[in-house]
């Protein structure tokens, strides 16, 4: 290989580790400098090195090199990406099973099951590179709540060992496991007339009789979070995503607690069942279905919301700036560039289908073996990263902030849809097309893009660039919420796999101010979202609203706390390029409106959801 070979100076790589000099001591603000973080790069690199040498082809490995697309968590290419499990797995077979490795029976105690739970996503985090997700946790733990005679007081110790636990540094590089829990409030159809389950056995009760229980679940999980951890800190995982269907209680005491959670520390995430059009008994129904019809595209779940037993064994990102920089002015060549790199990112999808699928027999994810059966409802995952500087390089006059280049991305993203129908075809594989966090991927691709094209347009400064994420307006471009999901609906209803609006919030807003704004966003297309203020802790004073670099009441140093894509972490922990865009974030100011309205165009000029969704069907 001429830029990259499949040997490595050991000693260089080291050092630069140890001194911090390489930007990808930074890469997952989730990781802690560490011995286990030095240990899972140096060995993550050797693995990143084989595929790339051995495994992909010479036109994928330049592809990647060179920037026109990113191949997601290289350093764990030889599993699975992501997962989304069936707890009942958990309740009918109890964890293990592994000849030689402990087992559980199934569990017959609420304290059990939180125990299996936690040694489940930890134990399957070792087997994938990314999120393992659980879904309707409140109503699978209510039975034992009632089994177990237990009161509120029990039930919140019972939930604050399992958040505790969660948010120990127990993965591989010092990492907590990424895990995602989604909460119903209510059971969901699809759930309420089954049989519950205790200790491994259908009860004569169904799920539709724990309401009481589900909502101790639901205000212990809430209370919790909002109290933060012993230092005040807010609890980065289990990602919590709450359904909002019509039925969803927006005037009781749990919803305020909720919100008031929110205002504070940013948590819990939305799914929009009301407004977006999406049936969650629909999505539900996929995930469990042996028999899919290719030719249709299925909805995997947004954002951190992931079915029961699916998910993504790889993903591929394309650089749409590099495309919009050579194609310049000419549409058709970006479309024949797009269609190229489409198909370059779906090879080497399936290259590590095939890759996963054979370590999966070989015994290589012996826990993951015990609990499927196979790969068949994984998808394989597109996504796209920098339209907006795409259309910049183009000559779209603000770009993706332009009717003009909103209409382009809107086009894109159709365009990419009817690709990977024909992957899905051809392959008789799902495929899906997700607006990809990015959380590294967005300022290595953009170095690398400049690195080939010195002049191209790429946003941050010429020192540290990065590309916006996926088909989002430009960070700083208005605090207009109006123009901000006019703009995002048809946008993110494109979308198949993973897309999230995040509202940057400036300030603390109270209880009535979340439910108003989570309610004005349910009434629109937007499919999930996510209110997110800004905060920082103070060691002594703890919690304080807003940007702090010191504490206004003793001036010691704080840590300033946002998302960094869908997570929350102190910014002393981003990578540069993500570091510079949160300074480029215009924060909506809810108690005072808008202070920067779009007047330049006329919201008529943009396509609207309506026209998307009348081209999709």
């Amino acid at each position: 290989m001429s830029t990259y070979d499949k040997y490595f100076d050991v000693e260089e790589y080291i050092d630069s580790f140890l001194a911090k000099t390489d930007w990808e001591v930074k890469e997952n603000a989730n990781q802690l400098y560490s011995f286990s973080s030095l240990l899972l790069r140096a060995g993550g690199e050797v693995i990143r090195r084989y595929l790339l040498c051995k495994v992909y082809p010479p036109e994928i490995r330049e592809a990647y090199l060179k920037g026109y697309m990113h191949i997601h968590d290289l350093p764990f290419g030889v599993v699975g990406y992501c997962c989304g499990w069936d707890m009942r797995l958990i309740l009918l077979r109890g964890f293990g099973g592994v000849q030689g490795r402990i087992y559980s029976r199934p569990p017959r105690h609420l304290d059990t099951v939180i125990a299996q739970m936690v040694n489940f996503l930890g134990t399957m985090q070792m087997e994938f590179a990314g999120a393992q997700a659980l879904s309707h946790v409140d109503v699978y733990l209510a039975p034992f709540v009632r089994h177990d005679r237990l009161n509120y007081k029990q039930v919140k110790q019972n939930i604050q060992r399992l958040v505790y636990h969660l948010n120990v540094p127990s993965r591989w590089g010092c990492q907590t496991p990424f895990t995602n829990f989604t909460l119903d409030i209510h059971p969901p159809e699809i759930l309420a007339s089954h049989p519950a389950i205790v200790g491994g056995q259908y009860l004569d009760r169904t799920y539709e009789e724990y309401e009481e229980e589900i909502e101790m679940i639901n205000l212990a999980f809430v209370e919790i979070l909002a109290e933060g951890d012993g230092h005040g800190r807010p609890f980065t995982f289990p990602i919590i995503t709450y359904n909002i269907t019509k039925d969803f209680p927006f005037d009781s005491d749990l919803a305020e607690t909720i919100f008031a959670a929110t205002g504070k520390f940013g948590y819990p995430y939305f799914q929009n069942y009301i407004g977006s059009g999406f049936d969650p008994n629909t999505i539900y129904a996929m995930c469990c279905r042996l028999n899919l019809d290719k030719r249709a595209l299925y909805i995997k779940g947004f954002g951190f919301h992931t079915g029961e037993n699916t998910g993504s064994l790889g993903v591929v990102t394309l650089n749409l700036a590099l495309l919009g920089y050579e194609a310049k002015k000419d549409e058709d060549k970006f479309f024949e560039l797009l269609e190229k790199y489409a198909n370059l990112a779906k090879e080497a999808l399936e290259i590590k289908r095939r890759l996963v699928e054979r370590n999966f027999r070989l015994g290589l994810m012996p826990f993951t073996r015990l609990y499927i059966d196979s790969f068949d409802r994984y998808f394989n995952t597109i996504g796209v990263c920098g339209m907006h500087e795409a259309l910049l390089n183009m000559g779209f006059e603000d770009g993706i902030a332009s009717p003009e280049g909103h209409r382009f991305a809107v086009k894109t993203l159709l365009f990419l849809r009817e690709l990977i129908k024909q992957f899905q075809e051809e392959t008789n594989h799902l495929y899906n097309l997700e607006a990809t966090p990015a959380e590294s991927a967005s300022y290595s691709l953009a170095i690398k893009a400049r690195k080939l094209y010195p002049d191209i347009i790429l946003s941050g400064t010429p020192e540290v660039p990065y590309l916006t994420n996926s088909t989002w307006l430009p960070e700083g471009y208005t605090d207009d919420l109006y123009f901000i999901i006019r703009h995002q609906e048809p946008l993110q209803r494109l979308y198949t796999g993973g897309t999230v609006l995040h509202l940057w919030i400036g300030e603390q807003l109270d209880a009535e101010a979340v439910r108003t704004l989570v309610e004005k966003v349910c009434s629109t297309r937007i499919p999930y979202f996510s209110i997110t203020p800004t905060f920082s802790i103070c060691p002594t004073h703890g919690y304080l609203p807003g940007r702090h670099f010191t504490c206004p009441h003793c001036g010691t140093r704080c840590e300033i706390w946002s998302r960094i894509v869908g997570y929350y972490r102190p910014l002393q922990f981003w990578n540069l390029g993500k570091y510079t865009e949160f300074f480029r974030r215009k924060e909506l100011k809810i108690s005072s409106g808008s202070t920067t309205p779009v007047i330049k165009y006329s919201l008529e000029d943009y396509i609207s959801v309506e026209e998307v969704l009348a081209k999709i069907g």
